[in-house]
């Protein structure tokens, strides 16, 4: 064997070379000048030639080296192989920005707008945390496209909420779900000086971030080891998206500076007082932003008037508040928990339309024809005084029985408001006919609330149920908005409208394949209302009518808010904006301070935002931000208590078919879990995606839409995922609750 510890090349990284290695190879950036250099004359850049050339061939150690660097050079996107053999140098790399999405198991993607997600390997992982903003250079290995990352522009966070634990280096502090993969240790002096105990949950503060070689080193800031689940994971999830649940001090007392309303606040406000404006709401809602009244006109014709609180006349342009509720731009909301937009002396205080008080608000008034067509419409400031705090509970039970004796009395003892509720559920039947006509969708979707007991432990999990009061509520709401966009379209004023796109070919096309396992058409392009419409009808009744469903609505696009307006497709709108909520909502508090300064011929002080696109994209992250916060909490706390479940069983229903295996959905609960194609019987299986079923070769048949009988298997917190095992498939009588079976000492 040759031995050489005297490189013969001349090297111009030489010196980093012989400071890391006994026995130096050539540095990369020699190597690519070496490549360059023999493609320009001609010669094959190979592994043996390039030996040849740098005198190591000989040298097992050194050229054994050199192959390794080179499929390092490989995978990193410096050089190229043809034929697997010849060298070349790669194209100059293609350089992204995106967001990392965290894997519980390790790895990770950076997801991109404009491109397909890039996998991300364990090691380049370690430098990051879930939603991290990082620079990475596009590449592909074994055919498969990867980043590899550059530079971290942005941390989604500093603060994690983890469990102490330790090992033989010493105390660190061990993360769950997406941030699994980084530990951040701790100094004993911070572990005593905290009064810490293994296996506590405690809030941990980065100080120094990770690097390939080190992992995150910080300091434990508070205990959490009084919060139950609940308040855990949300408080965990809160951290974990960047979502702020503090406001600033100059905020809070901007917000407690106000006063109720006084004569002088009325001024150049058309009184309200004496018109019969209600609420409906949920029962646990706090801050109330809409009023309602409706009136009959002559020939038959309507009258609506749609008051929305006026959060603008204390929420002011570039104001500490408008900082705090456009960084959040939207309230969160958690099961029994609200992470609101605004401080609560206002979101459930002067900005809430309670009953018996008089508050400012800005009214949409609306006049209709009896066939529910918009005729005109005016808005302007005001002053109002509800006349009464309903519940859709209230207002349902009522329209099912007028007579019902345990109705309230400002319903029942009021005769404008009954009037008015009266008149209003006529016209919502009118609209409802109309909203059909246009074709907007009405999906069938299984919505669930969690019941807490008084320690904060889940109690129950129950479907929620949508009436007709909640419906007459949308369409009063629903009137309001389109008139303040096409208010908004004729005035050209700068506000954000709320989009929703047509599907796109790609997805429509996923879609027609879809709809022909059961035999029914859809465009593969530009699909319209009326093709929603048909499938819809024709799947009424079905076992699997929620599924298709739930297969309808991922063929949409998101909708977002931008200056342009395109229309809403799920609706069938071609012009929507949002007005009825500014107290959780910024857009709406946009769109406020727009009409306002038309209606009143005045001018708001300078906009926070620099233009609307800017606050259509900061507006249209933060909504995202809280739906995956809040569906996260709520899919945590499921897993959670099916950990006190297991071994039980559930009928379910088949909402998915996959090649891997069967996602079903517990009738009861609403829960998913998934059924691997592993545990389905002693038979081979094939995916038979047309018919969206698995057929055994032994004759067995898994459909979407079928009942079957589970037994849970198993939880996995980090992956927040349920495995099921099958039971037995079942018939119609296993609809039947009498069919589930619960341990009564875990529940």
């Amino acid at each position: 064997m040759k031995k050489q510890n005297t490189p013969t090349w001349n090297d111009p990284n030489a010196t980093d070379e012989a400071n890391k290695y006994q026995n130096p190879i050539p540095s990369r950036l020699l190597i690519l000048q070496t490549v360059a250099q023999m493609n320009n004359d001609g010669k094959a850049a190979t592994a043996e030639s390039l030996g040849l050339h740098f005198d190591i061939l000989g040298d097992e150690d050194r050229f054994f080296a050199l192959n390794n660097r080179l499929k390092a050079m490989l995978r990193d996107g410096q050089l190229e192989r043809s034929d697997g053999i010849h060298f070349s140098i790669a194209a100059p790399p293609t350089v992204v920005i995106g967001k990392i999405i965290a894997n519980p198991k390790g790895f990770g993607f950076v997801a991109l707008d404009d491109m397909p997600d890039l996998f991300v390997h364990e090691k380049q992982m370690r430098v990051v945390f879930d939603g991290d903003t990082v620079e990475a250079v596009a590449t592909e290995f074994k055919g498969k496209a990867e980043a590899r990352i550059q530079s971290v522009l942005a941390r989604a966070g500093t603060e994690f909420v983890g469990v102490l634990d330790s090992d033989d280096e010493g105390y660190f502090v061990r993360l769950s779900g997406a941030n699994a993969h980084q530990p951040i240790t701790l100094t004993d002096d911070n572990v005593a000086n905290m009064n810490a105990q293994l296996g506590d949950s405690v809030k941990v503060a980065i100080i120094d971030m990770p690097t390939y070689q080190e992992y995150a080193t910080g300091k434990i800031t508070e205990l959490l080891t009084n919060l139950n689940d609940r308040e855990l994971i949300i408080e965990t999830t809160l951290l974990n998206q960047g979502i702020p649940s503090e406001f600033s001090q100059a905020a809070l007392e901007q917000a407690e500076s106000y006063d109720e309303p006084t004569q002088q606040d009325f001024a150049g406000r058309v009184d309200l007082r004496d018109l019969p404006l209600i609420t409906i709401d949920g029962e646990d809602s706090r801050d109330f932003d809409d009023a309602v009244y409706a009136c009959k006109r002559a020939g038959g014709n309507y009258r609506v008037v749609v008051a929305i609180a006026d959060v603008s006349h204390y929420v002011t342009p570039s104001s500490p508040l408008d900082a705090e509720a456009y960084e959040r731009g939207t309230s969160v909301y958690f099961p029994h928990r609200v992470i609101p937009m605004l401080p609560e002396v206002l979101s459930n205080g002067l900005c809430s339309l309670n009953p018996k008080v008089d508050r400012l608000c800005m009214v949409a008034d609306i006049k209709l024809s009896k066939a529910g067509k918009v005729t005109g419409y005016e808005f302007y400031p005001a002053v109002m005084h509800s006349q009464a705090r309903l519940t859709y509970n209230q207002v349902n039970a009522y329209f099912d029985d007028p007579t019902n004796e345990t109705l309230p009395d400002d319903l029942v003892k009021n005769p404008e408001v009954l009037k008015s509720v009266d008149t209003m559920y006529q016209l919502y039947q009118v609209l409802d006919q109309r909203r059909e006509e246009r074709g907007a969708m009405a999906f069938e979707t299984a919505e669930s609330y969690i019941v807490f007991g008084e320690d904060g432990d889940i109690k129950d999990i129950k479907k929620r149920t949508r009436g007709d009061a909640h419906k007459l509520i949308e369409e009063m709401m629903l009137l309001a908005n389109t008139c303040a966009a096409n208010f908004s379209i004729k005035h050209e004023l700068p506000v954000l409208y709320r989009n929703h796109d047509k599907p796109s070919d790609e997805k429509s096309a996923k879609l027609s394949e879809y709809a022909k396992s059961f035999g029914l058409s859809f465009p593969t392009e530009s699909p319209t209302h009326a093709d929603y419409q048909r499938i819809i009808k024709a799947v009424e009744g079905r076992a699997d009518t929620q599924s298709i469903h739930s297969m309808l609505l991922r063929s949409m696009m998101q909708a977002n808010y931008s200056p342009d307006n395109i229309g809403h497709f799920g609706l069938a709108y071609d012009e929507y904006s949002h007005f009825t909520s500014p107290i959780r909502r910024y857009p709406d508090l946009m769109l406020h301070r727009a009409i306002k300064d038309k209606v009143t011929n005045k001018k708001s002080k300078p906009a926070i935002y620099k233009t609307l696109d800017e606050a259509g994209e900061q507006t249209s992250t933060t909504e995202r931000r809280a739906e995956e916060a809040s569906r996260h909490v709520e899919t945590w706390l499921k897993c959670h208590y099916m950990q006190r479940h297991l071994g039980d069983e559930f009928v379910g229903t088949i909402t998915t078919v996959t090649s891997f295996g069967l996602f079903v959905t517990l009738n009861d609960l609403f829960i998913d879990g998934l059924i691997h194609i592993s545990g389905l019987g002693q038979e081979y299986f094939d995916y038979d995606e047309r018919e969206q079923a698995l057929v055994g070769e032994r004759g067995s048949v898994f459909k979407l839409g079928e009942q079957v009988l589970i037994k849970v298997a198993g939880v996995n917190m980090d992956l927040l995922q349920v495995d099921f095992a099958l039971v037995e498939k079942v018939g119609e009588e296993a609809k039947k609750p009498a069919k589930k079976k619960i341990n009564k000492k875990k529940a």
